[in-house]
């Protein structure tokens, strides 16, 4: 699940099913974005990518920290829990932007991408150009479907909550982020004085 499954999974039951597809759509963007990086072989981005990663992990902890506390310390009675059939396009679009941005700053997934990309043999210079936009289309697909699981899943349960158990849960997912981002910190900060030769 990661730091985003969390995200998303804490606005389905806060606000509702569609705010947890949209930041499942923004994350799944971001994962297209370090897939045709990968992919398009843009070696100037990867190699910055690989020469600040401690770095950028540490900038993505910090902002996930905070957020992390957002989560713990706001009581979701204290505003209108939104109705699931409630649309605010602002709202989206916001959900769309945080979740690309949040996943936009774990630069590690380009080390799961690196991989499998060359595990699959996927993209080839004997691949035609509709293979290869129809690859990054199942990427997207895939990971829409994975969010739209979850959210399915989340949804359903979701009218069981009351304000209080809401809060509860913000609790627990803001706790869980808190944790996976504070060991990202630690390491990024340990990976980081390591390559400054301090330790």
């Amino acid at each position: 699940m990661g730091p985003i499954g969390i995200l998303t999974v804490q606005r389905t039951i806060n606000k509702g099913r569609l705010s947890g597809l949209f930041t499942g759509l923004g994350a799944a963007a971001s994962d297209l974005l370090y897939c045709l990086l990968t992919g398009l072989g843009m070696s100037m981005i990867i190699d910055f990518i690989q020469a600040n990663v401690s770095v950028l992990q540490i900038l993505g902890s910090i902002i996930l920290i905070v957020y992390s506390l957002y989560m713990i310390l706001h009581n979701p009675g204290e505003s209108k829990v939104k109705d699931t059939n409630d649309k605010d396009d602002n709202d989206n679009t916001r959900d769309a932007i945080t979740g690309f941005l949040f996943t936009l700053s774990n630069p590690l997934i380009i080390f799961l991408v690196i991989p499998l990309f060359a595990r699959f043999g996927f993209p080839l210079p004997e691949h035609r150009w509709y293979h290869i936009i129809l690859g990054y289309l199942m990427i997207v697909a895939g990971a829409m479907l994975w969010w739209t699981v979850i959210t399915y899943a989340v949804d359903k349960v979701r009218s069981r909550f009351n304000q209080g158990s809401m809060w509860t849960i913000n609790r627990v997912m803001g706790s869980l982020l808190l944790l996976v981002s504070l060991y990202g910190l630690v390491t990024g900060m340990y990976d980081y004085a390591h390559t400054l030769h301090l330790i």
